[in-house]
């Protein structure tokens, strides 16, 4: 039986917040994936950790946790990669990241080698 974008999405949704867990140490509150065309858009919340959140309380620590952050998903991106092509039975062209410090969200946008909206067409 075929998932449906709905359970697409959520089974995203807990993969990302299960990597976020595994491999940088704390995951999100709330995690959202969204399905568009041949792209996924994630958005997780409140994903600083203690430390981090008096951190951002300076530009300087804001931008070192951005820069940690964005180090730890380029070392990890093969595995994001694979997760995500288990998934969805498509390849990651292309992923974009960014974390807002003043929000304490994540958001990740990645591009795919096919349109998975077509499926549930």
């Amino acid at each position: 039986m075929q998932k449906t974008k709905g359970q697409l999405e959520a089974e995203i949704s807990t993969a990302i917040t299960r990597f976020e867990k595994e491999h940088l140490g704390r995951g999100p509150k709330e995690a959202r994936t969204f399905i568009i065309e041949d792209m996924i858009l994630i958005r997780l919340k409140s994903i600083l950790t203690p430390a981090e959140e008096h951190l951002v309380e300076d530009t300087e620590g804001a931008q070192l946790i951005k820069q940690v952050r964005r180090r730890l998903i380029e070392s990890s991106r093969p595995l994001l990669e694979t997760m995500i092509k288990d998934i969805t039975n498509a390849e990651v062209l292309s992923l974009h990241t960014d974390i807002s410090t003043r929000t304490g969200e994540r958001i990740f946008v990645l591009h795919l080698n096919k349109n998975l909206e077509a499926d549930f067409e």
